[in-house]
């Protein structure tokens, strides 16, 4: 696969990424007020674009942003098509002044499993749910996990309530048996990834204490760029990675919707 070019494009017009210019004074950039998604391209193909394009417009809506959904598909597959089949990461940025801002970067390499460190945190209600330029708190947390000696934070709110890590989901196996993940009234984001696993596998969605993780048999986290990844410790307190039949179990029903869509 050959190597992809770094490449942004601005309200369409493509450039270098380390030669794009930005027009200021922008929103979303002095102050975060804007929103943003992830996608993922495998040999050209993006996973689950209208999922995105759709929560897109749900976070613009939910902080009274408008944006122009056609010209933002029409530039990501615009931006993608300038590459052979690429394996890509694509991020679509819209901001408060009205900017259309997509990137093609290189996919991120994660480890074949994470640790994870609590960090408490307190939701905001007015962003719950939205996917928001506003992610210095969430960027702050993975950055306190990892003084900590963790690879990633996980959000725990004041009371005990486990959330979610910073740009991922949490599933974990508990004590008595089932899959669980958090509700997403508890502020957490209401993944694309997380959304095919509950899809496809049993999983008990509710509010639970940090206290039903720390003593899972298994727990992995989920995103657009992770897929699925095994937690192997939280806390230092370790999770068994072997036997995982619940983490296997939903890694192959992701690879198997993965394949339906693409194919």
């Amino acid at each position: 696969m050959p190597e992809i070019a770094l490449l942004t494009s601005i309200d369409g017009q493509v450039t270098p990424s380390d030669e794009a210019l930005l027009p200021l004074p922008d929103g979303g950039f002095f102050r975060g007020d804007g929103v943003f998604e992830v996608l993922r391209s495998y040999s050209g193909r993006l996973y689950a674009l209208k999922d995105h394009l759709d929560r897109l417009e749900r976070s613009a809506a939910a902080i009274d942003l408008e944006i122009n959904r056609e010209a933002i598909e029409r530039e990501t597959l615009a931006l993608l098509a300038t590459q052979e089949n690429p394996d890509c990461l694509m991020r679509i940025v819209s901001t408060r002044s009205g900017r259309r801002v997509i990137t093609l970067e290189h996919l991120l390499v994660h480890p074949p499993t994470i640790s994870l460190g609590t960090v408490r945190y307190s939701p905001s209600v007015i962003l719950n749910t939205v996917k928001s330029l506003s992610y210095a708190a969430n960027m702050q947390a993975t950055r306190i996990a990892k003084k900590a000696g963790a690879d990633e934070a996980l959000l725990v709110m004041p009371d005990g309530t486990v959330l979610e890590a910073p740009t991922s989901t949490l599933f974990w196996v508990s004590e008595t048996g089932p899959l669980r993940t958090t509700s997403t009234d508890t502020g957490v984001l209401d993944s694309i990834t997380r959304g095919r696993i509950i899809e496809s596998c049993e999983v008990e969605v509710g509010r639970f204490p940090i206290r039903d993780v720390m003593t899972s048999s298994e727990a992995f986290l989920v995103s657009t760029t992770r897929e699925v990844q095994p937690v192997n410790l939280i806390d230092g307190e370790k999770i068994p990675t072997f036997p995982a039949p619940k983490t296997l179990e939903a890694s192959e029903a992701f690879q198997a919707a993965l394949a339906s869509e693409l194919s």
